[in-house]
């Protein structure tokens, strides 16, 4: 990128390792700047408990961005209204933890971020705390106005979810062809945009045993799947399948595609988690903002420990920061290509 990209990070529920992981990301220094969206307070306790150097810079407004030096985090303050203890869930969090979203999510709508990093939060004590709230990724699309997809990224594999936290009585009924025709539409357009594929191959699962079998188990890839991907292959998209479960995540051929479509939750992810846990990213497409996340939850019996991993934060970081990247450099060349046709 020509200039330094910012970035935001919120820490999560500052109860579990979300402010550990954050600390240690401190530890090294990153190729961007790191705006941790949290209570400085509850940071140093945590830099403290956890006997690791962290010097707070408070975000200057109308400042340039520069790379993060180690052991130094700038932070745009939050301040938590009750005090922080590790591992110990309280109500009384669910609404500064809100706040460090839609702070963070108003810096990216404003330009002021590039992109956003979220650690993990629990959306079980936030409900208990009166607030109704179904994730981060629900909690975006309402406060950007995208359309999210769900996708995982691995070791060099990704992954994308038709649909995500449904019961699975319901994905058949949610499986439509207006539903996948946008999830695909959108995977193939993100790909492009943030990935630097200009041509994305993307293999899809069949819902049923043997993609359907010719629909003697299921007739969803014959009615649904096959005719939504036909209509996408018409308007140039690189598709395969649909493809049975069972073997579309052979490595033998994996190499032949970029992303694998799934058609639920635990069709893909069983596979994308054996293959690198604690080391996967998950991304939300379809945003107009860039985001990024850990790949596990909140684990309460860690925080303030020291044994919690930040490898998951760390290639969360380094994705965001490399699809923004993708991102300049896509709308570089689109604003050259289009000064040029005007010449």
């Amino acid at each position: 990128m020509e200039k330094t990209p910012r970035i935001a990070v919120t820490p999560g529920e500052p109860a579990g390792v979300g402010p550990d992981l954050v600390v240690q990301l401190a530890q090294q220094a990153h190729p961007a700047q790191i705006v941790v969206v949290a209570d400085p307070d509850v940071l140093r306790e945590r830099a403290l408990r956890l006997g690791l150097p962290l010097e707070l810079v408070r975000l200057a407004p109308g400042s340039a961005a520069a790379p993060t030096r180690a052991g130094q985090l700038t932070v745009l303050p939050v301040h938590a209204s009750a005090p922080v203890r590790c591992g110990k869930l309280d109500t009384a969090h669910a609404a500064y933890t809100l706040r460090t979203l839609e702070k963070a999510v108003d810096g990216c709508n404003r330009g002021l971020f590039q992109a956003l990093v979220t650690g993990p939060i629990h959306k079980g004590v936030i409900n208990e705390a009166g607030i109704p709230f179904t994730g981060h990724t629900e909690f975006l699309a309402e406060q950007t106005g995208g359309s999210p997809v769900m996708m995982l990224v691995s070791s060099g594999l990704r992954v994308g979810l038709a649909t995500t936290h449904v019961p699975l009585a319901a994905v058949p009924a949610a499986l439509t062809r207006d539903r996948l025709t946008r999830v695909i539409g959108i995977l193939h357009e993100d790909l492009r945009r943030r990935f630097q594929l200009e041509a994305p191959r993307i293999r899809i699962c069949g819902l049923n045993p043997h993609a359907g079998e010719d629909g003697h188990l299921g007739r969803e890839e014959l009615e649904v799947i096959g005719p939504a991907m036909a209509a996408l292959r018409r308007a140039g998209m690189d598709l395969e399948g649909p493809v049975p479960a069972d073997t579309a995540f052979l490595p033998d051929s994996l190499h032949a595609v970029d992303t694998v479509l799934a058609m639920y939750h635990d069709q893909g992810l069983p596979v994308l988690k054996h293959a690198g846990f604690g080391r996967a990213v998950n991304v939300t497409l379809g945003l107009p903002i860039i985001r990024t996340s850990v790949d596990h939850g909140t684990a309460l019996a860690l925080a303030g420990t020291g044994r919690a991993d930040a490898g998951s934060l760390s290639a969360a970081l380094a994705l965001a920061i490399e699809m923004a990247a993708n991102t300049e450099l896509r709308e570089a060349c689109g604003t050259a290509r289009s000064t040029s046709a005007h010449m």
